[in-house]
């Protein structure tokens, strides 16, 4: 994709204003360094966190240096720009970009999406009492969870949520505050926002999940993943695969060890221990156990949804996943 001078001038001014130094390589062998562009409370940060802290990525001979950024779009323009190595995208992204002529690939972070979210009180028990009412949107129209949601009314409601609502898009931020504040009834957003709503006393109505597997997918997809170029990963295999590993130890971590979630505590910007707890929860709902045909079939499942919601704002002129999007080398 070719990249103007106003996108690359916002990757490098989103850039950190202090690098990160990379861990010093076990004795008798050069890790090999890989740069990742994160956002400094994402996700990716707290899994790149637990990686680093105890050595993971040394002892698998390969240097994580995160690159820090404001803004998801950012992260985006910085890899194609060839600013940072690997980035944290959906595969929705990269199939589009793959079919267009380029050669990212993608391998899951994880399975969680995002809910939506009514106060305690609120008298909306279903996606069927939505018409009518204000209901805000993290992100833009092109939203992986809003485009599933539609999906989700209109095959199981009979409801086009895109004329049936008084919608709005922001930031998951300022969606939250709307609600909290009375001016919305519903939001749907990211899943650490739907779990601090949670903390907060509110209800999530509808998982995103099980909207995906109402709609007839019962292998669980992965959304988000590790975003790198293939002709780079093939020229770096071993630096990959040792990502990976580490990456993957830091999960089993994250999975089973609480510890290692109140070390991570102040990264994850949880305002109390009910926060963290629902924050856990979800992040560990979210972990990709298994990744193999199964899941990338139902991954193709999807995708045909999305593309009938989306059209080719979305997708392009692609009809199915384009070949060699997911990434071979992953293995859960």
């Amino acid at each position: 994709m070719r990249l103007d001078r106003r996108a690359v001038l916002l990757a490098l001014l989103s850039a950190p204003l202090a690098a990160h130094a990379a861990p010093t390589p076990a004795a008798g062998a050069a890790a090999a360094s890989i740069r990742i562009g994160v956002l400094r409370f994402g996700t990716v940060s707290w899994e790149l966190d637990v990686v680093r802290r105890h050595g993971f990525d040394t002892a698998a001979g390969v240097a994580v240096e995160p690159v820090e950024f404001a803004a998801a779009q950012a992260t985006q323009v910085a890899l194609q720009a060839g600013k940072v190595d690997m980035v944290a995208l959906d595969w929705l992204w990269v199939s589009r970009q793959r079919s267009e002529g380029a050669d990212w690939c993608f391998t899951p972070f994880s399975n969680a999406v995002g809910g939506l979210v009514v106060p305690a009180a609120s008298p909306i028990q279903s996606v069927a009492d939505l018409p009518g009412r204000k209901l805000g949107v993290a992100g833009s129209p092109l939203d992986k969870s809003w485009l599933i949601l539609r999906a989700y009314a209109e095959r199981t409601h009979g409801i086009d949520l895109d004329t049936a609502v008084d919608k709005s898009f922001g930031a998951p931020p300022l969606i939250a505050e709307e609600l909290k504040a009375g001016r919305l009834d519903a939001m749907l957003t990211f899943w650490p926002f739907v779990a601090k709503a949670e903390a907060a006393g509110m209800r999530a109505m509808l998982t995103m999940d099980a909207a995906i597997s109402a709609l007839g997918i019962s292998a669980t997809v992965p959304v988000v993943g590790y975003v790198f170029s293939e002709k780079w990963a093939t020229r770096n295999r071993a630096a990959v695969d040792g990502f990976l590993s580490a990456v993957a130890e830091a999960r089993r971590r994250l999975a089973t060890d609480d510890a290692e979630w109140r070390a991570l505590a102040p990264l994850t910007g949880a305002a109390d221990d009910a926060e963290l707890e629902r924050l856990k929860t979800w992040y560990r709902r979210g972990i990709p156990t298994h990744w193999g045909t199964q899941e990338q079939d139902a991954a193709e499942r999807l995708f045909e949804v999305l593309a009938e919601i989306g059209g080719p704002t979305l997708v392009g002129a692609a009809k199915t996943i384009a070949p060699g999007t997911f990434w071979p080398g992953a293995a859960y």
